[in-house]
């Protein structure tokens, strides 16, 4: 596991840059999974631009004004936040998605992060200002507005996964409301899918794009950022893993190995403090017994089941000979979950990478698309740790009912979106 690029580049390349520790995994991940999806996005929008399926929008704007009050304190706000979290990471933290929502930080950072970028604002409109400011028409392509998604799928994102979370876990929010909101020890993917596309749809409805294309462009974006970002999840060991796999333990070195049943429970009552910290009791502990078979000889271990070893949450026990930061592993291997979304969402960007030039009909695309999601993560879900609902006697998880949800409306999308669209030239 590597918690911050320091240990990446550590491990891989035999060298140790200390600056690196400010740099944490899953934010570099999460960072690359945005970069990524803008990249396709901005394509997408291109290429149905050339065909003539998206046009431009003509806006109209001042331009030579110097800037006002409200730019320089937008500004202000900004720098503000960014150097009061930038310059915090300095001294290190141990848990980079907590320190991001958390009220720590740097406020001399703040400050100066703040006046600089006030100071650029006010400088950056100076040199354009012009006597007397002009009103001019400018056409604004769609592709031209992929920042603004951007911006708005991270903030919008984050609010949705928040309150998601919550929702699922009310009794944990209702216990302690305040440390539920600013705590990143939740974060629920499909809440945050689902507010950052109501808030972009939206947007893109002001703005004149045509919504089909538009989520059809995303589809294929979408799929690569889930997978990416998952990357993050499984490099930095950040808590997102699946159940226990009985068949292997942790040893005395630290290292996994094969148990036997009874080995897996002596294990469990072992360290029955972690397991009761974790699921309260140890008769709740969800587990599967699952041994590689001979026809799967060719892959590692770690394929069926992993202790994530210096994980960046600090979960599980103490690893034998390691001292300072993420010095832990967990007792008993779980289920790498993260690995096998990054495989299968993978497979399914190259899916739906190969069918849209052939889907000619706008909003198939992304119906094709929640219907993989959800079923990826229906299926997921059996072996991932996660608070179950009780609904007429079932009890599935949050995820499994949002991911159900997700199939039927994406196969009614593509109902509707044939129903009500002719056959286009190829988009």
């Amino acid at each position: 596991m590597y918690p911050n690029l320091y240990y990446a580049f550590k491990d891989l390349f035999g060298v140790e840059i200390p600056a690196l520790k400010i740099l944490q995994t899953f934010g570099f991940f999460v960072a690359m999974a945005f970069l990524a999806a803008a990249y396709v996005l901005t394509s997408e929008l291109r290429r149905r631009e050339r065909l003539g399926l998206l046009a431009p929008v003509p806006e109209k704007r001042v331009v030579g004004e110097p800037a006002s009050l409200i730019d320089l304190l937008v500004s202000f706000v900004i720098g503000f936040i960014l150097g009061f979290k930038l310059l915090g990471l300095i001294g290190g933290v141990e848990d980079f998605r907590s320190y991001i929502l958390s009220g720590e930080g740097s406020f001399i950072g703040g400050i100066l992060g703040g006046a600089a970028m006030a100071g650029w604002k006010f400088y950056s409109k100076k040199k354009t200002a012009l006597d007397k400011p002009e009103e001019k028409t400018e056409y604004v392509w769609p592709h031209q507005r992929v920042p603004d998604f951007t911006i708005m799928a991270a903030v919008a994102g984050l609010i949705g996964a928040k309150i998601f979370h919550n929702l699922e876990n009310w009794s944990d929010f209702v216990a302690d409301p305040w440390g539920s909101i600013f705590s990143a020890s939740g974060l629920t993917f499909y809440g945050g899918l689902i507010l950052a596309a109501f808030v972009i749809i939206r947007y893109a409805a002001k703005k004149q794009i045509n919504w089909k294309h538009l989520v059809d462009s995303a589809a294929p974006a979408l799929m690569l950022a889930y997978a990416i970002g998952r990357m993050g999840c499984q490099f930095s060991g950040d808590g997102d893993w699946g159940i226990n796999n009985s068949a292997y333990v942790t040893g005395a070195d630290g290292k996994l190995a094969p148990a036997t049943e009874v080995q897996y429970q002596a294990a469990v009552q072992a360290n029955a403090t972690h397991f009761i910290k974790n699921f309260k009791s140890l008769d709740q502990v969800p587990h599967l017994r699952y041994e590689k078979p001979a026809s799967l000889s060719f892959l590692p271990d770690w394929f069926v089941a992993y202790n994530y070893p210096h994980n960046v949450v600090n979960d599980g026990v103490a690893l034998p000979g390691c001292e300072g930061d993420y010095c832990r592993a967990l007792p008993v291997g779980v289920f790498p979950t993260p690995l096998y979304e990054i495989i299968v969402c993978g497979l399914f960007f190259i899916v739906l990478m190969a069918i849209r030039r052939k889907v000619t009909v706008p909003g198939v695309i992304f119906g094709i698309y929640l219907m993989l999601n959800g079923v990826e993560r229906f299926f997921v879900e059996k072996i991932r740790v996660n608070t179950k609902s009780n609904i007429l006697g079932f009890h599935p998880t949050q995820a499994e009912v949002i991911a159900t949800l997700l199939v039927i409306g994406g196969a009614a999308l593509i109902w509707y979106a044939r129903k009500t669209n002719p056959v286009q030239k190829n988009a």
